[in-house]
């Protein structure tokens, strides 16, 4: 039996499109960084393609909540680390930590909790999870210390000396 990650990695580039006139990364474009790439690394590492789902099952999970913080700017053409892990689950619903680096993972730009929900997409209602989702989501879950959002992002941020 393969044991899988709990913690997925992925790298990108910051582009030009996705900037503000002073060359750091657009807020909202944080999200879709972040979401985007959550989305490739559980395709590439569980074998989980939303989008297939959606199309051939009628499930997927709709975003239900986000909270980010934003630590420092990513800037164009930057290259960054998007790291991302579950850290709590329920019948129908994921919660997901994301965390976006620098290049070498010294300086962390952001933070972000989404809880996802499932859905069925023809009975328009929160679904929940089959046995075999719940058996991989039990397997991979890397629960977190933290009791909030806030707690979590003053344990993350650097101390400053």
């Amino acid at each position: 039996m393969t044991t899988l990650p709990k913690t997925l990695e992925s790298n990108a580039k910051i582009r030009f499109q996705h900037c503000d006139p002073f060359n750091h990364l657009n807020n909202a474009e944080y999200i879709n960084y972040m979401i985007n790439a959550r989305e490739d690394q559980i395709i590439s590492n569980y074998n989980l393609d939303l989008f297939k789902m959606a199309r051939t099952q009628g499930i997927s999970w709709v975003v239900g909540t986000n909270q980010i913080a934003y630590l420092r700017p990513a800037f164009l053409m930057e290259d960054i680390i998007i790291d991302s892990q579950l850290f709590s689950l329920t019948e129908n619903e994921l919660h997901v930590e994301i965390r976006m680096w620098n290049h070498d993972k010294t300086e962390l730009k952001a933070v972000m909790w989404s809880s996802f929900v499932h859905f069925n997409l023809l009975k328009q209602k929160r679904w929940n999870h089959t046995n075999e989702l719940m058996e991989l989501f039990t397997s991979i879950v890397n629960p977190i210390k933290s009791l909030s959002f806030n707690e979590r992002i003053s344990q993350l941020k650097p101390q400053k000396v």
